[in-house]
């Protein structure tokens, strides 16, 4: 069956069902073509009543499976996902416009390398220890409600699925309304590994309805969100009553700074590249660049040209570097925000108002450069999830650190250099993860944010942790 076909379906107790009274449609559209794909039921609080409720029923059965048996099953799950790998690139290259060499290379991949770092980390994980004659148990936290975005799709649902699945959680997904098309693959992917009914459940719908019932029902005992601030603050007021659990990956503004010691134009070029890949969709994208005050005019240079190189246009060409963004209200909302740059005063380097030359339909934004840029200047504060950057001298590596650090976020941050040096200034920045010299992808190391950007972790054991319970049993070794 066509995916097209499944969005007016919701995956419930292991069969693919119709959504109850009361749902409605909304319309997926193609952010490249402006075109409508298909419409996708919407449900409500009723239809995530139906899966939380199946969810809670299968929890003991499941929960009781030993750690082996729910490895084994991750490990069927990573084989039926990577069999459907061009499903899932076709479809978020359709429904966020994600280049198809980026769907395939990085929104396809993430997913990938994610379930086997969380099977790597389970097979490893300490479920049980022995502290002189008291047990230390591990055990699944419950029923967890699992709140995904549309810029990573598969990334922040494999995040999620794996570790509640591997610590013995049953769930109840959400994934973004504007991007269905990958979840609901997913759910057939779960469908096909043989995932018990009940265990993993799927209901599309936005926030208002079925998310905030997830997160306020008291059957639910764990709330997982990633998605922007304003919403993750709901989310906690709406999970308050009941006490459950609210693990959250939410907004940022990372820094990136290269220091003296760096190489200019590979660190700049560097920063270009990282804060527009994906679009300049990801939450931990360093959208504000750091450079001494001496090298800031050579650093705009260089900047400037590297953004007017990356080549916008068709997600299918495989040849196009940036896509669309994901829709007319982004678009609107970045325009707003380009446009009080250049009202504040900030000085255009690159790219501007308007969609790049050449393409007359489309959410394309065209990659954007800002220099001289001040900390209390719009773009320095807001996060504006789209190819802007915004580049900011310092006089001194203290004044960096401190500009970097005044942010209400804290979720990722960036440091180019000699290594000695950029150690010492990641250890001053108050995020939860920082990159040195643009390292690889470390699916193991832990993901989550300081301050308005989050709490809890993801990725591999510190996701598995987070799904957790833990028990103590003293006098047990007796």
């Amino acid at each position: 069956m066509s995916v097209l076909a499944r969005l007016g379906q919701f995956y419930i107790n292991g069969a693919w069902v119709g959504p109850g009274a009361g749902a409605r449609t909304m319309p997926v559209e193609n952010p490249a073509t402006e075109e409508i794909v298909g419409e996708v039921a919407i449900g409500t609080a009723e239809d995530a009543d139906r899966a939380i409720l199946a969810a809670r029923a299968a929890f003991p059965a499941f929960s009781a499976k030993p750690a082996s048996e729910r490895v084994a099953l991750l490990k069927r799950v990573r084989e039926v996902y990577l069999d459907r790998a061009e499903d899932l690139a076709q479809a978020m290259s359709v429904e966020m416009g994600a280049p198809i060499g980026f769907s395939r290379e990085a929104q396809v991949w993430a997913g990938d390398v994610h379930l086997a770092a969380t099977i790597d980390a389970a097979e490893r994980f300490p479920w049980e220890e022995l502290r002189g004659t008291t047990l230390i148990q591990r055990e699944a936290i419950g029923v967890v409600g699992l709140i995904t975005p549309w810029n990573w799709p598969m990334n922040q649902i494999v995040c999620k699925v794996a570790p509640a699945l591997a610590a013995g959680c049953t769930m109840v997904l959400k994934p973004s309304e504007i991007a269905p098309l990958s979840g609901l693959i997913f759910a057939e992917i779960m469908d096909a590994a043989g995932v018990p009914a009940g265990v993993f459940n799927l209901v599309n719908g936005d926030g208002p309805g079925v998310g905030a019932r997830l997160s306020s029902h008291p059957e639910v005992d764990m709330v997982s969100f990633t998605g922007s601030t304003r919403a993750g603050i709901l989310v906690a007021q709406a999970a308050a009553p009941t006490v459950k659990r609210v693990a959250q990956e939410l907004g940022g503004k990372s820094a990136n700074i290269i220091l003296a010691s760096a190489d200019l134009k590979a660190a700049v070029e560097g920063g270009v590249e990282a804060c527009m890949a994906n679009t300049g969709q990801s939450c931990d994208a360093p959208t504000r660049m750091f450079v001494q005050r001496a090298a800031h005019e050579s650093a705009l240079g260089i900047a400037g040209a590297k953004a007017a190189s990356l080549r916008v246009g068709d997600p299918s060409d495989a040849a196009v570097a940036l896509g669309p963004v994901v829709s007319g209200v982004q678009y609107e909302k970045i325009q707003g925000l380009i446009q009080t740059g250049i009202d504040e005063g900030a000085v255009l380097v690159a790219g501007g108002l308007g969609r790049p030359d050449g393409l007359n339909r489309g959410h394309f934004v065209r990659p954007t450069v800002f220099g001289n840029v001040t900390p209390g200047m719009t773009i320095a504060r807001e996060e504006i999830f789209g190819p802007v950057l915004a580049i900011m001298p310092y006089d001194s590596v203290d004044e960096a650190v401190a500009m970097a650090n005044d942010s209400v976020y804290g979720l990722g941050g960036y440091v180019q250099g000699e290594i000695t040096e950029a150690r010492a200034v990641a250890r001053r920045l108050r995020t939860g993860q920082v990159q040195i010299n643009y390292p690889d992808w470390d699916t193991f190391a832990p993901f989550g944010g300081y301050k308005q950007s989050g709490n809890g972790r993801e990725y591999a054991d510190w996701g598995i942790h987070d799904f957790c319970e833990t028990k103590g049993i003293i006098g047990y070794g007796a």
